[in-house]
Formats: C-alpha cells, structure tokens, sequence
C-alpha cells in the first residue's frame, strides 16, 4: 500500500521536530547530536523523496534536486560531509521547508496527487 502525499509530509514534519528536539539538547555530546541531526534530516528529505513527483514540483521546483543531493551526501558519504554545512542549513533552509510543509496541510491535499 503506498502512502498519501499527506501521510509522508506529516511525516517529514515529524522528523523535522525531532531533529529540534535534538539540537536544544545542551548536555549531549556534539558528536551524539550531530549523528542524531543528520539521521533526522536525511529521514526528512527521504519522506519527501516518496512523494509524487507533482507535489514536489509544486512545492519545492528547482530546490528539489539540491535537496535531494543533501539527503544522498549525507546517506553515502558522511564522513565527508561537513558539520557547519549542515547546521547551517538547518539554521538558514530549515525553517522555509517547515513552513512550506506546514502551508501544504493547511492548502490541504487532492485526491489526483495524493499517491
């Protein structure tokens, strides 16, 4: 059974916060937090990536590729993947894609690309 394009953006955003719940961890070491936060956000982008095509085009157009690549950088070459980008991705792109999710469940979802 495939998942509704609803179902999947809850789940990114459910993901979403639990990677805040790990950044505002103060007394977890910076390695345990940076492990937990790019699971987090590789697990993100993944829900997305089942989506169907059409919502991503809708909601995310040229930015989908870039993000798609974050996930794949993150997933296959993680020693190489640097901790700053990252957080700062977080910091700068994050917030935008919450929003832009939060927004999709408020517009609501049709039947037609909800696959």
């Amino acid at each position: 059974m495939s998942r509704t394009d609803e179902e999947l953006v809850r789940d990114a955003l459910d993901h979403i916060e639990i990677l805040k719940s790990h950044l505002a961890k103060a007394g977890v070491d910076e390695a345990v937090v940076a492990d937990a936060v790019n699971m987090r956000l590789a697990a993100t982008i993944e829900s997305l990536a089942q989506t169907s095509e059409a919502f991503r085009q809708s909601h995310f157009g040229d930015e989908w590729p870039l993000m798609k690549a974050t996930r794949n950088r993150i997933s296959h070459g993680y020693s190489f993947v640097s901790q700053d980008i990252i957080f700062m991705t977080i910091a700068n792109r994050l917030p935008g894609l919450e929003a832009t999710l939060r927004a999709a469940l408020v517009e609501g979802f049709s039947q037609e690309g909800n696959s």
